[in-house]
């Protein structure tokens, strides 16, 4: 049998974080993926994810501030540019922009806040019908690259991290978990459980979660008419929709609904783009991006886990820590989510929002 100090199970960008932050704090760490690096099946494959710090929750965005301190740290030990700032804008009734750019001005974002006809002047390839915030700490994250990074950072200090490795058969006891990961039996001190949309069948009922519902969500890819630099968009069309967001990724710009897509799990989804939900992408860029030649020229599918109230698990009981940044939106917590789990592992207690039993209000 092998032993460390903690064991990771997956390797997205929150394992990937959690097992850079552990190793950097001294603990031995194993880490473990189910399937090869760079694989579809997940949550944190391709090239873009958004990084904003325009939430209309204090709360998020005070984290925010966090997260991009230790995404420069992360890009200082990596050598690389992990995070682009072009920045973000996020207009529409459902964004509530005057309350949105007062709210970032009070934690110390230089945002503004600019009405339609001097938001398109700036952004021509999209169209504005009301107040526009515009975000300049905003930008786009390269999850593939990220999780690279801090996999590589992890094993040059020292992590043991296997690819096509799953991990199962989890066994607690009064030290730690024991568990077989390839052909190897392993006990670590804890068990950090960053699966994604395998955590529920994962943990197997050893650890009470809350509802977490996997759907299969859509994005799309279309052309610019024109070259030149794209902001990260989200746009609430109305007070009770959900929001369309849109972001630069290479050549195209990315276009996905943040809602919530077909209820699957994650070895049943069937990698089909729902077709409503094309339409639905080709008739807003239509309508909202005329910078864009509105016919798709790629699409692709990957996975939401949803929580309630769209926040995040991240909670320890006994030897097993849920890590489970979960309801689409967060890949632009990476780094910091590798320190609150690490927090975890050394006793600190969870942060209420995030505890297994949040307490009662």
């Amino acid at each position: 049998m092998r032993h460390v100090d903690v064991a990771v199970a997956g390797l997205g960008l929150s394992g990937a974080a959690v097992a850079w932050a552990a190793t950097r704090r001294g603990h031995t760490v194993a880490a473990f993926e189910a399937y090869a690096p760079g694989h579809r099946r997940g949550s944190s494959h391709g090239h873009a994810r958004i990084y904003r710090r325009a939430y209309l929750d204090p709360f998020y965005v005070e984290l925010t501030g966090r997260a991009g301190r230790l995404w420069e740290r992360l890009e200082i030990e990596a050598g690389e540019r992990l995070l682009d700032r072009v920045g973000g804008v996020d207009h529409g009734p459902g964004r509530e922009p005057e309350r949105m750019a007062a709210l970032l001005r009070e934690h110390g974002v230089a945002a503004e806040l600019l009405d339609p006809a001097d938001a398109a002047a700036r952004w021509p390839g999209i169209r504005f019908t009301g107040p526009v915030v515009h975000d300049p700490e905003g930008g786009v994250i390269d999850p593939e690259a990220t999780i690279a990074a801090m996999t590589r950072l992890a094993a040059t200090e020292g992590a043991a991290v296997a690819h096509e490795t799953p991990v199962r058969d989890l066994e607690p006891d009064e030290d730690g978990v024991r568990f077989r990961a390839g052909a190897d039996t392993w006990h670590a001190r804890t068990l950090v459980v960053a699966a994604g949309a395998w955590t529920g069948p994962l943990l197997g009922g050893l650890v009470p979660l809350p509802p977490l519902t996997v759907t299969q969500q859509q994005v799309f890819f279309f052309a610019p008419r024109e070259p030149g630099p794209w902001p990260t968009i989200v746009h609430g069309s109305s007070e009770e929709a959900l929001e369309m967001y849109a972001l630069p990724e290479g050549p195209w710009v990315k276009l996905g609904e943040h809602l919530r897509g077909t209820v699957t799990t994650a070895d049943t989804r069937d990698f089909t783009v729902d077709p409503e939900a094309r339409e639905r992408a080709l008739a807003y860029a239509r309508e909202w991006l005329p910078g864009v030649d509105p016919v798709p020229r790629s699409e692709t599918t990957c996975l939401y886990t949803w929580a309630p109230g769209e926040d995040f698990v991240l909670d320890r009981q006994g030897p097993i820590v849920v890590c489970s940044p979960c309801s689409g939106h967060g890949a632009k917590f990476a780094p910091l989510i590798g320190e609150l789990v690490t927090d975890l592992l050394e006793g600190a207690p969870p942060i209420d929002r995030f505890a297994l039993r949040p307490p009662r209000s």
